[in-house]
């Protein structure tokens, strides 16, 4: 197989002929008159030492001798090395001469590849004018060849990387969805229910039902900054130091802190995650808190009314040092607690219309008598339904019913 190579300012200046011919005479005279003409030429007197050298070193056209033995006209041995030839995948063009040419072997010859045809004794004047014809068509050729196999091998890359990336996306989200709770924990007094949609197939939503206790537990919901693979790792990362921090003797507020300095030592300044933690205390009815720049949640009373979950601070991982404050909401039977990420209330019809926090807290309005799971599903339905089931943004919820 001969190697594909690019045209250079050498090869453009030496145009390589191999000439097959069994006569010496033949040769000789050939090469006399080609090598005035500025050609580099190799010759070869056997069909062997031909496809040899055609194996070994490119040309730009070989010019063929169809006899080799002097008992035959038939120009069989020619055809037959035509034959090899058109297996190669980068053969140079032929142009063929006989002493004894007639139309059917000419027909042949051309069947099998020949680029053109010449009758001994040649015109040198037609001779070279073919050959300087030939030489520019197969250069042309080669070129062609070229760019399509790099077009190829480009597409084949592309293909490849691409299948590389659904591959690794395919094992980050089933590593991400095993990461979140499989079952939600539950609380006597209490029903929890939660969703996660991620708008691609890794996200950086995340939320946690955390027991911290037998009366108590601990309850998250974040959002970090971006989409992708990057948001997932440090969503990941997140849910690891929450789960690691989280104590019913560790405060939320103190919590944030300490959440806040991780994230800010191990992020770019262009990452940033919001955050609501919150400790569940059951037979008090206590929720103690901190929101760390996210949607506030809302508390919907059996009444109507509501209230919004806001004390806390800034965003974890803009700055090194952030305080804290620390906020309570005594809650009452029938409560109900909606903790929710921004891919909730921005989503958007075909419009661009956001379904915005006054559509989300009108339906919790109207759904404040249902239990947890059916308020869940009632706002994943509005949503979808808004939105065409058309997502930007990761969507989770956690909602928290208090029984009666």
């Amino acid at each position: 197989m001969i190697a594909t190579e690019t045209a250079t300012d050498s090869e453009t200046a030496e145009r390589r002929i191999l000439i097959a011919d069994d006569q010496k005479d033949v040769l000789d005279a050939l090469q006399l008159l080609l090598k005035a003409h500025g050609y580099v030429l190799e010759t070869v007197s056997t069909p062997a030492d031909l496809l040899a050298a055609l194996a070994e070193r490119q040309f730009d056209l070989l010019l063929m001798d169809l006899n080799y033995a002097r008992d035959t006209t038939s120009g069989r041995e020619g055809l037959d090395v035509l034959g090899h030839l058109k297996e190669m995948p980068d053969a140079p063009p032929v142009v063929a001469m006989t002493g004894w040419a007639t139309v059917g072997l000419a027909v042949a010859a051309m069947q099998y590849g020949v680029s053109d045809f010449v009758e001994k004794p040649w015109s040198n004047s037609r001779l070279v004018e073919i050959l300087e014809k030939q030489i520019a068509l197969g250069r042309e050729r080669r070129e062609s060849r070229r760019r399509a196999n790099q077009e190829r091998q480009a597409r084949e890359e592309a293909i490849h990387h691409l299948q590389e990336q659904e591959r690794e996306i395919a094992e980050a989200k089933a590593i991400q969805e095993k990461l979140l709770p499989r079952e939600t924990p539950q609380l006597a007094g209490y029903e929890i229910a939660s969703s996660w949609q991620s708008a691609g197939a890794v996200g950086g939503d995340y939320f946690d039902v955390l027991p911290l206790g037998e009366d108590t537990l601990g309850l998250c919901i974040a959002d970090v900054a971006g989409k992708g693979i990057p948001a997932a790792l440090l969503m990941s990362n997140l849910q690891a130091a929450v789960r690691g921090l989280s104590s019913p003797s560790l405060t939320p507020e103190v919590l944030c802190a300490r959440l806040n300095s991780l994230v800010w030592k191990n992020t770019h300044t262009d990452r940033f995650v919001t955050l609501f933690y919150a400790q569940l205390d059951g037979p008090a009815r206590l929720l103690r808190y901190a929101n760390a720049g996210h949607n506030a949640p809302f508390v919907v009373h059996p009444d109507g009314t509501h209230e919004r979950l806001r004390d806390g601070g800034g965003v974890l991982g803009v700055f090194g040092e952030q305080s804290y404050e620390l906020g309570s909401v005594r809650l009452s039977p029938g409560d109900r607690v909606v903790l929710f990420t921004d891919g909730v209330t921005e989503a958007s019809d075909a419009s661009g219309e956001e379904f915005g926090e006054a559509r989300l807290l009108s339906l919790l309005e109207r759904s404040r008598a249902l239990p947890a799971g059916a308020i869940q599903e009632k706002i994943i339905g509005a949503i979808s339904e808004f939105s065409g089931g058309h997502r930007t943004d990761d969507a989770t919820l956690l909602v928290l019913a208090v029984g009666e």
